[in-house]
């Protein structure tokens, strides 16, 4: 179905329900400017978002299920993840005459997968040949294409690791985050499995060599996959039958072609010598003669003869970005355009350098550089426009590996502030997920102190805002913390990873969230932060159980045990609820009963009531678990006492979640129905999916100990689907429960079993 149709279908529900745009708002948590975007079918909802909306509108199953049918996105199984196509496309009718004889090569059935290795110096096109190419195939690949930047080459970090592309590959391919393996072998044979019988076109770009390529290779015969490297990619050809196209700098004539082609014939025509002068010292190098055709097309009233001059003026060369074989001064060119910049202008190019990430944001430069936003964007207009620069088909602004080096090697030049700039860069990140938490976090985390002077701080009106900037920074929170060495940033590495835990936890990134657990526990222990090396370990923990590694879990626990006696009460109380969670979810209920009285006992000693009440709740569900029912209903009814003078509504929900619970496990289920429900109305208004799923689960028991079939299987559906929202393994066997409901039992008429013989 179309935004249109979702818009129309939300539109009536709404009216049906006798409220206003405003009173949807109010009631769901969606801001009034969203859900009017999604009723004039100009946005459709994301998972999250739409179970909000239809637990406001109190919808029946039958208007959810339409709702959900209709708020499908066409094509989300389809990626489309190229680069915009050059728009400047020169010469290369060659290697473009073999690439489009390659593609004949791509069958569906009867040939192998179709690999091509383009390789080449630096700045000689390589990527403008792959994305073009895959461009003008596109319509070949009905399943979509994919595109990866791996970094190879650059001198600003390791390579991206072909385990995260093949995670990327898998979730633009539609597979659950839940179901992506962890390992490298493992997610290249999903990949390879999930390719079968696609037709997609595959951009590996700037790879290290062939084992870095290898990985990421589609086995289907409808797949093309282009690779780009420096390295020639001998060793893909001999074990893939990769085909070979060796890319050189262009002639004088093509070089010449493409600078006509920037500033126009006429300049060209009216300076010839110049002209041909200007392509001599840009070594014929395909990204040199943009820049410099970019900068005279932004000046028109400079001759040639005067850019010649102002070429050779420039010393030394960049030796590092040419090749013996064709000595055209690299630096020169971009030296041209980075002297025309202001001072400011110059010092915002420098800084860029120390992004991590492929691509950048804004809001990430202005940070990184320490000047304000409106600043930050006049800077990356004169920075694209001059070539120095360029932007993604998302938007984001991409330094070539050349020109990041150079950028780099000026910022080491001048002397400037590496370490305030990444201090910048990781407060940008975490002070800015702090504000977010305030929509998407279900608990409040600690004051995030004062962010460094010059960090982009920015207000979120909703959830869906919140989350996405979550979505917009997540590719360059995950280099940040791969790429951070520097012991003095160890302890702002370790609060960036502890505010985005929510961000990963509501979108379910557990594979994600236990690498960057196990990046915040190196840290801590590199610190020997007891308080520190507790979160990380608690946060893996969590991380381990959600993503179905439950055996997993005992080494950081083990970890935390020994830390107790080195950290506040406060933190060893939290630390003993934790743990009291988690030996619940191992079925070792003794001790979760164990952990859960010593964080009671700790906080009675702190006398936080609210912590004592939430407290309580835990050691209520605890006795519950070991068949005290009535001592844990006692318990739980006087944390209720306790919360309602406090107005915390969650917390409450889950005391009469563990009453219900225990009034089940008395085999009084129509007492606990009532119970549950109280539970649920609560969790519903505080929007807490995941204590809503698991108290539906609790109530769908209930439901079916006394008969209510339908009623059962309908909350166990609601509960498998918002755990499936959240990408929680546990969906898959709630989703189980429900259908095992839906299955017709078939009686079969043995007769008289006394008859036989």
């Amino acid at each position: 179905m179309s935004e249109t149709e979702f818009g129309e279908l939300l539109r009536t529900a709404r009216l049906r329900s006798l409220l206003t745009l405003e009173g949807l708002a109010e009631a769901s948590g969606v801001s009034v400017r969203a859900i009017s975007d999604m009723e004039r079918g100009k946005s459709l909802p994301r998972q999250g978002t739409l179970a909000e909306l239809m637990d406001a509108l109190g919808l029946d199953q039958s208007e959810r299920a339409d709702l959900v049918r209709a708020s499908k996105r066409r094509g989300t199984d389809v990626p489309r993840r190229l680069p915009p196509d050059p728009a400047v496309f020169r010469a290369r009718e060659a290697a473009m005459t073999a690439a489009l004889a390659l593609t004949e090569q791509v069958s569906s059935v009867g040939r192998h997968a179709v690999v091509a290795a383009i390789s080449g110096m630096a700045g000689v096109g390589k990527t403008a040949l792959a994305v073009h190419w895959a461009h003008r195939v596109a319509d070949r690949f009905p399943d979509g294409q994919l595109y990866v930047n791996l970094r190879g080459f650059e001198g600003a970090g390791r390579p991206v690791d072909a385990g995260d592309a093949l995670g990327g590959f898998l979730r633009d391919l539609g597979v659950p985050t839940e179901e992506i393996p962890r390992g490298t072998e493992e997610r290249a044979a999903l990949f390879r499995e999930q390719t079968v019988g696609r037709r997609l076109v595959v951009v590996l770009d700037n790879a290290l060599d062939s084992e870095h390529a290898r990985p990421l290779l589609p086995a289907s015969a409808g797949c093309l996959t282009i690779v780009t490297s420096r390295s020639r990619m001998s060793a893909l050809s001999a074990t893939e039958g990769a085909s070979l196209i060796s890319l050189d700098v262009w002639s004088r004539e093509e070089a010449l072609a493409a600078l006509a082609a920037r500033i126009g014939g006429d300049r060209c025509q009216a300076e010839p010598e110049a002209a041909a002068e200007i392509v001599d010292l840009c070594g014929y190098l395909p990204l040199a003669i943009a820049v410099v055709g970019a900068r005279l097309a932004a000046d028109p009233s400079t001759s040639l003869r005067g850019a010649v001059r102002k070429l050779r003026e420039i010393r030394p060369r960049l030796d590092a970005l040419v090749s013996d074989a064709h000595p055209g001064d690299v630096r020169a060119v971009f030296s041209w355009s980075y002297r025309t910049l202001s001072d400011a202008a110059a010092r915002f190019f420098r800084a860029l350098a120390l992004h991590p990430a492929p691509a950048m944001s804004a809001e990430a430069a202005a940070s990184l550089a320490g000047v304000g936003l409106s600043e930050a964007w006049r800077h990356l207009r004169e920075l694209t426009s001059g070539s120095l620069l360029s932007r993604n088909g998302e938007g984001f602004y991409v330094l070539h590996d050349l020109v990041r080096a150079y950028a780099s090697e000026l910022a080491e030049s001048e002397g400037d502030d590496r370490l305030g700039a990444e201090i910048r860069l990781l407060d940008y990140l975490r002070h800015n997920a702090h504000t977010a938490n305030r929509y998407v976090s279900r608990l409040p985390s600690d004051e995030a102190g004062t962010a460094a002077s010059g960090v982009v701080q920015l207000e979120f009106e909703d959830r869906e805002e919140a989350l996405d900037w979550f979505r917009q920074e997540e590719a360059t929170e995950s280099a940040v913390l791969r790429r951070t060495t520097d012991r003095r940033l160890l302890r702002r590495l370790i609060g960036l990873t502890e505010e985005w835990v929510s961000y990963n936890s509501v979108m379910g990134h557990w594979t994600e969230e236990i690498a960057v657990t196990r990046i915040a526990l190196d840290a801590a222990l590199a610190l020997d932060d007891p308080s520190a090396i507790v979160r990380s370990c608690l946060n893996q923990t969590r991380a381990l159980i959600e993503a179905g590694y439950p055996d997993e879990v005992d080494e950081p626990a083990d970890l935390v045990l020994r830390q107790l006696d080195r950290v506040p009460t406060s933190a060893r109380a939290r630390a003993e609820r934790n743990l009291g969670w988690l030996r619940d979810q191992q079925g070792r209920f003794d001790d979760s009963l164990r952990h859960a009285r010593n964080s009671l006992d700790l906080y009675r000693t702190l006398e936080l009531p609210k912590e004592i009440a939430r407290s309580q709740v835990d050691v209520g569900y605890s006795l519950a678990l070991v068949n005290e029912h009535r001592e844990a209903i006692a318990i739980s009814e006087r944390a209720i006492a306790t919360l309602r003078e406090l107005g915390d509504d969650r917390l409450e929900a889950g005391a009469w979640d563990t009453i219900g619970f225990a009034q089940h496990g008395l085999g009084e289920p129509r007492a606990a129905i009532d119970a549950y429900e109280t539970a649920a109305a609560l969790y519903s208004a505080v929007h807490d999916d995941y204590s809503h799923a698991l108290l539906l689960d609790h109530l769908a028991a209930a439901r079916a100990d006394l008969g209510d079939t339908e009623g059962a299987r309908a909350d166990w559906t609601r509960a498998a689907d918002l755990l499936e929202a959240l990408k929680v393994v546990r969906s898959a066997e709630i989703r189980a429960k429900a259908h095992a409901l839906s299955v017709p039992v078939v009686v079969h008429d043995l007769g008289d079993p006394g008859a036989a013989g």
